[in-house]
């Protein structure tokens, strides 16, 4: 049974009259996971393409509670962003309803939100190793105090962390008609052995106070690291400057949009 019913069963009353909304995957669940077989290659997954849409019918109530706690949505989403973990939801709650009335399907790109109107696209970026998509936010939650935003598994695998069950995300509010911005980032080098890549990214992060990530890309064995993401040109050619008068190489500059 889902939520929604549930919920209307005691006799528990969200504001939309236990009319409309339908929050698929708001019990805390051990026995979701990952697809017994993936269609196709998830990782190259095209990201969807923001356009204005209509507000969902059912999805934007002024309020809501779940669980005994209200929520309220928002009648923007202009300029929204934020820092904070994300988690994932995948077979267990595939096809059933969404708080838009939509099915929820795993191997699209998108994403359930307490507040943010319905539909709305937000810019995805996986703060442990760089990694960006786009998603559209067509559902509500998570209800959990230490997350921002769950994810379907689609975008979990495009953002590198689908096989594990949460990590630090920044997301940001792209308006439809909008392409996504590109991202600064200098890369300061590429290494096989581990050690030697922390070594360099702790000694960055001190020399220069910005923040670094190391990455692995899954086709070949280099662990890079990388400063940013960066305000703008200036900032990065600043930044090079002190790399290199710290004796390291000089970072190249990266433009990264997407993904």
């Amino acid at each position: 049974m889902g939520v929604r019913a549930w919920l209307c069963a005691l006799g528990l009353s969200i504001l939309s009259g236990c009319a409309g909304l339908d929050y698929a995957h708001r019990v805390p669940d051990t026995e979701d996971g990952a697809p017994l077989t993936v269609p196709y290659d998830l990782r190259n997954l095209p990201d969807p393409v923001p356009v204005r849409e209509p507000p969902s019918r059912y999805g934007n109530p002024p309020t809501y509670e779940v669980f005994g706690k209200t929520y309220s949505t928002l009648e923007s989403a202009a300029g929204y962003r934020a820092e904070g973990f994300a988690s994932w939801y995948g077979r267990k709650f595939h096809g059933r309803r969404t708080s838009s009335g939509e099915p929820f399907d795993m191997f699209k790109l998108t994403a359930a939100h307490r507040s943010l109107p319905i539909p709305t696209y937000v810019r995805v970026t996986n703060l442990e190793n760089g990694r960006q998509t786009l998603v559209r936010v067509n559902d509500r939650g998570p209800f959990h105090a230490d997350r921002i935003l769950d994810l379907s598994y689609a975008a979990a695998v495009k953002l590198g962390f689908s096989e594990k069950g949460t990590a630090r995300i920044r997301m940001e509010v792209v308006v439809g008609g909008e392409a996504p911005s590109e991202e600064l980032y200098l890369q300061a080098g590429a290494f096989r052995d581990l050690m030697a890549a922390r070594n360099v990214q702790r000694s960055l992060r001190s020399l220069t106070g910005e923040r670094t990530v190391l990455i692995r890309r899954p086709e070949d064995a280099l662990y890079r690291v990388r400063i940013g993401p960066l305000a703008d040109e200036g900032s990065a050619q600043r930044l090079q400057s002190i790399v290199v008068a710290a004796k390291f190489a000089k970072p190249i500059l990266l433009r990264l949009s997407g993904r």
